[in-house]
This record gives structure tokens, C-alpha cells and sequence, in this order.
């Protein structure tokens, strides 16, 4: 996700980083990169225009604070024009302006993942809002669009509209409409077919569809290739002139998206970004917040998605028992089993060490991490060639060599390979032991675990793993509605 320009954006500011003071001299060879790194994005040149000069202003206008890095400093104003850039604030969907059913029309280009962004909807109301939805395929152009939308409510398990296809559009979303509220659905979500913003004949359609839905005071999201850059403001503009639109989605987040779209919509158009699909999986939807979004480009981590994303998988009763178990050191390697599979569920390893500050640009350095994912998946195999017997007191091991030969066998690794793999579970399961007295309790969760080798809860394990710190501030940063920071809190403060 925007790999390109937070390369491009790092190796600009390195140039101001150390200086002594903020000036114009040593601010215009960064300046002339930070551009060069926009417009290569594909970023709206009026945007960058905009964009340098500000940042120009602000940085020479900025009193120095005391005992703050100048570079630093600068680093900050450009962080925070980023977000002004994408919108400043979150801007989530208006549920409670309407009477029920709540509906949201999703229109956008041919192509664009409108019917995959709808089912993902769908998915994300139901477990974010407690809100049930109901899909209806208004697609009467592309056949295997409502067969598409169908098989994939079936599979997220939310009620649909059996359309037909030979009406006109604007009559399907009003039965669909009829049907979400006899159904006693919160929410009703109507997929347009995919049009060209230049073919006046299909955007005639989606007005008309738009004009008889004003009076429901409906939702209206634009969903964008991310991989667009600036030609999604002219698309935008273009949706914008035939309905009215309240949010844009940005869609295929994990391709090598520039940044064009992301950084261009909100300021030319004014319609704030509200999503962000990344992955083919169901759940790879999330609120596009500007200010975490900044972050990530500058390298500077998203530790509040991470803690949130963390939030969703950590069951608090398992924590506890857990950190009892390291504290009396008696974790076990079916422990260190199901910390992995917390990781696995809070989603690609890759892209959850880029949430941690730093690490993105560590990544680069080290170079292909690729092998991590299957290092992880080797090591899995070989505890589940262990015995349940084994798992639960590894200096079994010890006592009967035989058992490391069973294991290496039928994980299919060398026998150092195992040993190693004992050796650093001892190693880390007396340093957790330590770190947790010494940190009493619940307060060593997340403070890092400097010299081991394999930490044993999921955040430990992706920061050591990356070479990084510990993470014993994660939970601190404020969030927009307080949620990452009263979990964090709770389970991560010193």
C-alpha cells in the first residue's frame, strides 16, 4: 500500500532530518523531492501546487519548539498536511438519519470492485455496527454480476434480493427497497451496474436512479480503483454531476497503488473518503482514517489499527491465563501455538509489521521478507508433529532424543532444525518469566522483549521478529473515538 511513494517520501526527507534549523535554503532541495514524489504518484498537480506551498509556509513560518529535532519538526507539518490532504477527520456512514431500512447506492466504473466492496459491506455493518444488511443486485448490464453478489452473500451469510434483471434500475432498488423492510433489515445496500463516466446514456440511468431515491436520504459511495491516481478526480467530478455523492470507496489498497486517488479526491472534489478495500478476503474492509493513512506513507506505523486489529482476536480470559502461565513460567509450546494463529487472524504478516513505526523502511533493508510467512508455516508443521504430550512439557525432548528424530521425520526438517527450535522456546520462555515479574503482571504484555528470539504474544512476536523495539506505548495514542486507546490501556500500560 503506497510502497512506492513512502520510499520516495523517506529518502526526501532524509535530506532535512538532522539539521539544525528549518530554513529555505535546506528546505528547497526537500521540497523539490517531496514534489517529484507526488506527482510521480499521480497525484493532481493543483494538489501538489497546494500542497508544497503550505508545507513551504508552515515550515518557515514554525517556531522551532525546544528540544524538538528542526527535522523533525518538519517531518510533523508534513504529516499533518497529509491528513488535512485526505480529509483530516473519519468520516463514517450515517446510520441514524432515516428511518429503517438505511439505504446506501454504490456506483462507480466498470471494474471498479463495486460488487465485492458491497458484500464486504454487508459483512463489516454486521460486525462493526451490530447492523443486519440486505444486498440487492441492481446490475442489469453485466450478467454475472447478480450471480456474483448472490454467491457471495450466501457465503458471508446476509439475506438478498432475487432481482429482476429485465426491469429498469430504479425499479429494482425501490422492490429491493420494499424487501429489505419487510425483511426487518437496518441497512439496504443496492449494487449499480458499472458505467463509463463519458457514456451520458448510463449516467442519465444512475441519475434517475439517484432522483428516486432522494427523498430516503440515502448514502451515496463512489467506489474508485486506487489504481487510477489523478483520473479518479475526473470520475469523481464526473459521479458527482449526475448524483449526489457522500463518501468514495478506494479499492485494490493492496495492489502497488500510487497514491494518486487517495491524496486528489478529497481535495478536489470535497467527497470524503470512507473505505478502503485491501484483499480479497470478506473481512479486508476498513474505515479510512487520514491521519493513520499519513502515517503509514511516511513509515511512521498505524499502531491504532494494529491494536484494534489486535482487539478482534485477543480474547481477554485467554490473555490473562496466559500471562499467569509465562509469569510462573509454565507457557507452553501449545501456547506459542495459539499466539501464532492470533497472528495469522489479524492478517498478513507483512503488512502488519509496515503498522509498526519503522518497520517499513527496515523491511526494505533487509530485503525479501516473504520467507517470514513460511518460516512461521514451517515452524507449525513441526509442532504439530509433536505429540500432545510433547507440546505440553518440551523437556520431554531433553530426556529422549528418539522424540526429536519422530518430529524432524515427520515434519520433514533436519534434526537442528528442531533443537533450535527447543532451545529458543527455553530461551524465551525464561526471559517472558522474567520480564513478566519484573514488569508485574499484565504490565509486561507489550513491553518488548529485547535479546529473545521468539516472543511469545503476537505483537511481541512481529516487533522482535522485524528487529524492532517493544512496543510499550501502543495503547497510548488517542484515537477518534477512544476505542484503541481505552484497549490499549487496559491490557498494554506500564
Amino acid at each position: 500500500m503506497f510502497d512506492t511513494l513512502s520510499d520516495k517520501f523517506q529518502s526526501a526527507l532524509k535530506t532535512i532530518q538532522g539539521q539544525h534549523k528549518i530554513s529555505e535554503s535546506n528546505i528547497e532541495e526537500t521540497l523539490k523531492e517531496v514534489k517529484t514524489a507526488l506527482l510521480e504518484a499521480d497525484v493532481n498537480f493543483k494538489v501538489v501546487k497546494n500542497f508544497i506551498q503550505t508545507v513551504k509556509e508552515q515550515s518557515l513560518g514554525e517556531k522551532v519548539i525546544k528540544g524538538v529535532n528542526p527535522g523533525e519538526q518538519f517531518v510533523k507539518i508534513v504529516n499533518d498536511e497529509l491528513t488535512k490532504l485526505m480529509g483530516g477527520e473519519v468520516r463514517e456512514l450515517d446510520l441514524a438519519s432515516s428511518k429503517p431500512p438505511k439505504v446506501i447506492l454504490v456506483v462507480g466504473l466498470n471494474g471498479a470492485g463495486k460488487t465485492t466492496f458491497c458484500a464486504k459491506l454487508a459483512l463489516f455493518l454486521r460486525q462493526k455496527y451490530k447492523k443486519n444488511a440486505y444486498l440487492v443486485p441492481a446490475d442489469n448490464f453485466r450478467p454475472a454480476a447478480k450471480d456474483q453478489l448472490l454467491t457471495l452473500a450466501k457465503g458471508i451469510n446476509v439475506p438478498y434480493f432475487d432481482s429482476d434483471l429485465s426491469m429498469h434500475p430504479r425499479d429494482i432498488c425501490k422492490h429491493g427497497i420494499s424487501a429489505a423492510q419487510s425483511a426487518d433489515c437496518d441497512v439496504v445496500i443496492l449494487d449499480t451496474a458499472g458505467r463509463l463516466h463519458v457514456d451520458n446514456e448510463l449516467m442519465g440511468q444512475i441519475r434517475e436512479v439517484g432522483d428516486s431515491l432522494k427523498h430516503l436520504n440515502p448514502e451515496v459511495l463512489l467506489v474508485a480503483d486506487a489504481m487510477t491516481g489523478q483520473e479518479s478526480v475526473t470520475v469523481a467530478q464526473s459521479f458527482a454531476e449526475a448524483v449526489p455523492l457522500t463518501g468514495a470507496v478506494l479499492s485494490k489498497m493492496d495492489s502497488d497503488a500510487r497514491g494518486g486517488a487517495a491524496l486528489s479526491i478529497r481535495a478536489m472534489t470535497g467527497v470524503p473518503i470512507m473505505f478502503f478495500s485491501h484483499g480479497e478476503k470478506m473481512v479486508d474492509l476498513d474505515l479510512f482514517y487520514p491521519d493513520r493513512m499519513a502515517s503509514r506513507i511516511l513509515d511512521m506505523g498505524d499502531v491504532l489499527t494494529l491494536v484494534e486489529k489486535a482487539q478482534d482476536v485477543i480474547d481477554e480470559k485467554e490473555a490473562t491465563d496466559i500471562m499467569k502461565k509465562m509469569e510462573k513460567n509454565k507457557f507452553t509450546i501449545d501456547d506459542f501455538v495459539r499466539q501464532m494463529d492470533m497472528i495469522s487472524k489479524m492478517g498478513p504478516l507483512t503488512s502488519l509489521m509496515k503498522m509498526i513505526p519503522g518497520m517499513g523502511g527496515m523491511m526494505k533493508q533487509l530485503g525479501d521478507m516473504g520467507d517470514m510467512q513460511g518460516e512461521l508455516n514451517r515452524t507449525k508443521v513441526m509442532i504439530s508433529s509433536m505429540t500432545k504430550k510433547e507440546r505440553d512439557d518440551h523437556t520431554l525432548f531433553n530426556k529422549e532424543k528418539t522424540r526429536v528424530a519422530r518430529v524432524a521425520k515427520g515434519s520433514g526438517v533436519p534434526v537442528v532444525e528442531v533443537q533450535k527450535f527447543i532451545t529458543k522456546f527455553e530461551q524465551m520462555r525464561g526471559m517472558m518469566s522474567s520480564m513478566m515479574k519484573m514488569m508485574g503482571g499484565m504490565g509486561g504484555m507489550m513491553g518488548g522483549a529485547g535479546g529473545g528470539s521468539m516472543p511469545s504474544n503476537p505483537m511481541d512476536m512481529l516487533s522482535q521478529m522485524g528487529g524492532a523495539g517493544g512496543m510499550g506505548g501502543m495503547g497510548k495514542k488517542k484515537s477518534s473515538k477512544g476505542k484503541g486507546q481505552q484497549w490499549g490501556n487496559r491490557y498494554f500500560k506500564k
